[in-house]
């Protein structure tokens, strides 16, 4: 399978006063192109760390991350930024929507970064809320739309450059179990599609929803599988 992300022994340190805490200490491991994978551990594992260097967010202190062809940790600022734009679309817990903007304009928002031509990104914003069941709330803004209309509102503006690899951090934790379920479905869609997903979840049930789950502790890949009734 052609791969995605490729990690070779990646570390990161941090400085605690006269500590170094390992963060991430010696994890290496591939992501083929269309994978559903979840990235789980308890809170100080290393799982948000990994996250950030995955999406070109921070950088490893030492080891390598190519992400489709590109050697992250050698790019510079400029570079990254227009990495993470062309290649990377994120989802987080608390949406980070603009609150006084419609559906429509934040879905729009990292196309306006691209350079994308106006009409072409107001077309291709509505058509993903259209998509994702937001038609009839495209011009509404967040504070009128529930906790999984704005998840959805966020997975269509994290679509909207037409990115290689989509991250989920914690994608369903601010949502009720239903919302969550739904949010799950839609992504499970998506990679059936062809996108290539890493989430991270503290959740075990949501990562079962995956096709392979990573567990992290202290910095470490403890246990990489397959999750079997999903591989099917």
């Amino acid at each position: 399978m052609d791969p995605l992300v490729t990690a070779e022994n990646l570390v990161k340190l941090y400085k605690m006063g006269e500590e170094d805490v390992h963060a991430l200490d010696g994890v290496t491991f591939t992501i083929p192109r269309g994978d559903f994978c979840a990235i789980i551990g308890p809170s100080g594992s290393g799982k948000s760390t990994l996250m950030n260097i995955i999406g070109g967010l921070d950088r490893p202190t030492q080891g390598r991350i190519v992400i489709d062809g590109a050697d992250v940790g050698a790019l510079d600022d400029e570079a990254l930024a227009e990495f993470r734009n062309r290649t990377v679309g994120f989802v987080f817990q608390s949406f980070n929507l603009l609150p006084r903007v419609s559906a429509l304009e934040n879905v729009e928002l990292p196309m306006i970064y691209a350079g994308v031509e106006p009409r072409e990104r107001r077309e291709r914003a509505a058509e993903l809320l259209n998509r994702l069941g937001l038609g009839a709330r495209m011009h509404h803004k967040p504070t009128q739309l529930s906790g999984g209309q704005q998840q959805r509102v966020a997975i269509a503006r994290a679509l909207a450059g037409r990115p290689a690899l989509l991250l989920a951090d914690e994608p369903t934790g601010a949502l009720d179990t239903n919302t969550s379920n739904e949010i799950m479905q839609l992504i499970s869609d998506l990679n059936k599609e062809g996108v290539t997903v890493v989430l991270v979840t503290h959740e075990p049930e949501i990562a079962a929803a995956t096709k392979r789950t990573i567990e992290m502790r202290d910095g470490r890949i403890v246990n990489d599988h397959r999750n079997e009734s999903r591989a099917a």
